[in-house]
């Protein structure tokens, strides 16, 4: 390679790497917070990471009809292999020019010991609300959540680097659970409108909900009834952040800001559900900017725990 070849080749990953940027600035409300704590290089990768888990996920939740989406998401998976290849040396990282994103990502994962197979779970996940999975059990349900939130919390952990990583992956993919348990509150009735239901059924009967709509969209179960099925799944997420929230002593100072951020947010927000159950039902309930720009701050300076 020529010393020019390397330095457009260079430029490109940091026009990918702004790409990726630009798309947590857009997309991520709550986990760019987080981010921003970073060192640049981490900052970076954690941005590529996230670039490509959303582009799945917006697959997922696309408008297309279901067999499209199966077609892109398996797409995807040819993508994710394409950057294993360039990695690994069987083909040239010019078979990535023109798509940020990979190019981002083989840099970071070059950089990173990320285990990109994850991904491949990401998009196991994203096929099964595609395909319309049903979540008898908490157990089935926990199993998709380690699939699409868990995966990126062990994606995440190998940026950051931790002490004891067998302990640290554990206790990433609880915080990855409990910050999914707190979506599943924040869209009920967004994925109730999308035809997609995520509170397991035995949960459903115990508090004898259903969850249908009336012809306006609003949840026809009686309000005490959601609101006691709404306490009882606030109840279950703490103790997901109480056993994931021990990672933090094991990452160093600025991973452990970054954590403690994007999960300080996301308790806040939880907290509001389980205080106003009826408000969230009614609309997708989010926390004020200013409020979140105090929880990074107070992440940064170790207040956030």
């Amino acid at each position: 390679m020529t010393v020019s070849e390397a330095c457009e080749r260079s430029e490109r990953v940091v026009e990918a790497y702004r790409h990726c940027e630009r798309v947590v600035r857009a997309e991520a409300r709550n986990f760019g917070y987080g981010i921003r704590l970073m060192p640049v290089p981490k900052r970076r990768a954690m941005s590529a990471v996230y670039a490509f888990a959303r582009g799945v996920d917006d697959i997922g939740d696309g408008p297309e009809p279901a067999c499209v989406r199966l077609d892109l998401l398996d797409r995807s998976r040819g993508r994710l292999a394409s950057v294993r290849d360039v990695l690994e040396g069987r083909a040239d990282a010019a078979v990535l020019e023109g798509q940020p994103v990979l190019t981002a990502l083989a840099d970071a994962a070059a950089r990173y010991p990320i285990p990109l197979e994850a991904f491949d779970e990401l998009i196991d996940g994203c096929e099964s609300d595609v395909r319309g999975a049903d979540y008898e059990t908490f157990d089935d349900l926990l199993r998709y959540c380690r699939q699409v939130a868990g995966t990126v919390g062990r994606l995440s952990l190998e940026i950051f680097g931790s002490q004891g990583r067998l302990r640290a992956e554990a206790l990433a993919d609880s915080l990855g659970i409990a910050l999914q348990l707190t979506n599943i509150l924040r869209d009920l009735r967004e994925d109730r409108l999308a035809g997609r239901i995520y509170v397991p059924t035995e949960d459903l009967k115990r508090f004898d909900c259903t969850l249908d709509l009336d012809d306006s969209g609003m949840f026809v179960d009686p309000p005490w009834r959601l609101n006691q099925l709404v306490a009882f799944q606030a109840e279950r997420a703490r103790t997901w952040y109480a056993e994931g929230l021990r990672l933090l002593p094991l990452l160093d100072r600025r991973s452990a800001a970054c954590t403690a951020a994007m999960a300080g947010i996301y308790r806040r927000l939880l907290e509001s559900i389980a205080a106003r159950p009826a408000a969230a039902l009614n609309t997708r309930a989010s926390l004020p900017t200013w409020q979140k720009a105090v929880v990074a701050a107070r992440a940064l300076t170790g207040v956030e725990r």
